[in-house]
């Protein structure tokens, strides 16, 4: 049962919170360089010491829907496989069931920290 209602969820944040980070991205790409500069500094780049506190925040803010959109999208990327097993008629022993269920939540955590550890690496090489 809960990885059915997190499959909703995590649906449900990618197609609300996904779409409006995008939507959010395009607009400041099409206002110009400061616009695209001051998105980027709210979802990305570590903010310096002599911006305000709004800035801090927001930037804060924006890596932690940054790591929810990739986390939903693992759970949601993880459960719908686990669904097209259970289509083909596989899997429906309670015991199997549950194991693929710890599984999809499991890997979908795992999936998004080695995905931020990769990006946090080639951030700071970069």
């Amino acid at each position: 049962m809960a990885v059915s209602i997190l499959h909703r969820i995590s649906g449900d944040g990618l197609a609300i919170a996904g779409a409006l980070m995008f939507l959010w991205w395009l607009g400041a790409l099409a206002a110009g360089p400061d616009a695209y500069a001051a998105f980027v500094a709210c979802v990305w780049h570590d903010p310096s010491p002599e911006i305000g506190l709004f800035h801090q925040i927001t930037n804060i803010l924006g890596k932690v829907v940054l790591v929810g959109l990739t986390w939903a999208f693992f759970q949601h990327l993880f459960s719908g496989l686990r669904h097209f097993v259970l289509d083909t008629g596989a899997g429906y022993e309670l015991k199997t069931n549950k194991l693929w269920s710890m599984l999809v939540m499991v890997g979908a955590i795992l999936a998004t920290t080695a995905t931020w550890l990769y990006i946090a690496k080639e951030a700071l090489n970069g």
